[in-house]
């Protein structure tokens, strides 16, 4: 017998993002098994590009945004319908058997907390239709678990993977960011819970390093960042990158001192966990599931001063740098403790438990 599996995957097209490196990877992984008892369909705006890349080992449908309302719904049957982002408007006009990926429920402190909210009804109608549920945290699980009535159904915890499989060259790489100091470096959208007005904070006490920020600032809170930058005179200590390539993204995690990441928010938090794969040092906030991510593996701040943000940090250097080739070995053990594959094979398990 063989099955039908749709993955809604139309976040694909985003790599830049969370939902796309997710949806990426997943696909990667998966395309690495043998499922020749299923027949699984990729949903993508552009799925040519998936094609050239994966051959014949999946399906594929072309994504229209009209599928985002019922009327327009996708029609065809499928023996399983894999819903991979808990807000994804894109939903089977049949419903047989339907699996739902929590990565996160901060849409009920980020929008509202109204239950009658569209975005909340929205997700409790996911979760009335499920045949069962994978989270990407205990943390996300305990949230979703905390906020709705989950129904009495298998449930899973499934950790991603590193998305750095492969360390690139980057030997040629060329910046406009000057690199006369040491630096330190985050990655991520630039949404508020990112937090990171707290290390730009922390820089006003610290002379002798940079911050580089990587990501989308051509947002509100891009505009309040850079705001703040200006304001406190740190247009030459702290620099913002933009969106960064791969090559750009392992460059500057290869080379800075070490790795900040702030967030108060997270159902996951891959970027520390691709810093930690070139042995960097990552200090993290303790909220959400980060401690969950990184383990023993990184230093935590229990709160957002600067002087005691300064002395975790610069304490924690210490402690590294006199250990270094152990602190190194450990960081670099949790990196490989994420990985894709294995990933992709625990979510074909769940396929196959809900589908036999």
């Amino acid at each position: 017998m063989s099955f039908k599996i749709f993955l809604e995957t139309h976040n694909i097209i985003n790599r830049a993002a969370g939902l796309g490196t997710f949806n990426y990877e997943l696909v990667k992984g998966l395309s690495s098994l043998d499922f020749k008892n299923c027949e699984l369909t990729l949903n993508s705006s552009n799925p040519d590009i998936l094609r050239k890349e994966f051959k014949d080992k999946f399906k594929y449908h072309k994504y229209n945004s009209l599928s985002r309302h019922s009327l327009f719904r996708i029609r065809k049957k499928y023996d399983l319908w894999h819903s991979v982002n808990q807000n994804t408007k894109v939903e089977p006009f049949y419903c047989n058997k339907y699996l739902l990926t929590v990565h996160d429920v901060h849409f009920v402190d980020e929008i509202s907390a109204d239950p009658n909210h569209r975005v909340n009804k929205l997700f409790k109608a996911k979760l009335e239709k499920s045949t069962a549920i994978t989270y990407i945290s205990e943390f996300a699980k305990a949230e979703t678990h905390r906020h709705f009535n989950v129904p009495n159904i298998p449930e899973y915890v499934i950790y991603n993977g590193n998305p750095i499989s492969t360390i690139l060259d980057t030997s040629k790489y060329i910046t406009d960011i000057p690199l006369d100091k040491p630096f330190f470096y985050t990655i991520g959208d630039f949404i508020e819970r990112k937090n990171y007005e707290s290390i730009i904070n922390m820089m006003k006490l610290i002379k002798d390093f940079n911050l580089i920020i990587s990501g989308n600032n051509n947002k509100k809170y891009g505009e309040e960042i850079k705001k703040l930058i200006a304001d406190n005179g740190l247009t030459k200590q702290v620099f913002l990158t933009g969106k960064v390539s791969d090559e750009g993204k392992q460059f500057f995690m290869k080379n800075c001192t070490a790795f900040l990441f702030p967030s108060i928010r997270e159902g996951f938090g891959l970027p520390p966990i691709e810093a930690m794969s070139f042995g960097k040092p990552t200090f993290l906030s303790n909220k959400t599931s980060l401690p969950e991510i990184g383990g023993n593996a990184s230093i935590y701040w229990e709160n957002f001063d600067p002087e005691y943000m300064k002395t975790i940090l610069f304490d924690g250097l210490h402690e590294y740098e006199t250990n270094k080739a152990e602190k190194e070995a450990i960081i670099k053990k949790r990196a490989a403790d994420f990985d894709w594959k294995r990933t992709a094979a625990d979510y074909f398990d769940v396929y196959t438990k809900i589908l036999y």
